[in-house]
């Protein structure tokens, strides 16, 4: 599955962990990213999208029917 949001763009941050030593090792920080049927210009689609977004409303769900 992409590890992208489709409505806002939301995808896999890279960077370095850090210890107290100050050793560092790269690092994934990965998007919660859930695949749901949405509304999408009239028709039902499967889409990625990240969970702020369902949240906050950006997505309007499917009904099941």
């Amino acid at each position: 599955m992409a590890r992208r949001c489709e409505i806002c763009g939301k995808r896999v941050q890279t960077g370095y962990k850090v210890s107290h030593s100050h050793i560092r090792t790269k690092k994934k920080w990965l998007p919660n990213i859930q695949k749901v049927k949405a509304v999408v210009d009239g028709k039902v689609k499967r889409i990625n999208v990240c969970t702020s977004c369902l949240r906050s409303g950006k997505v309007v769900k499917a009904a099941i029917d």
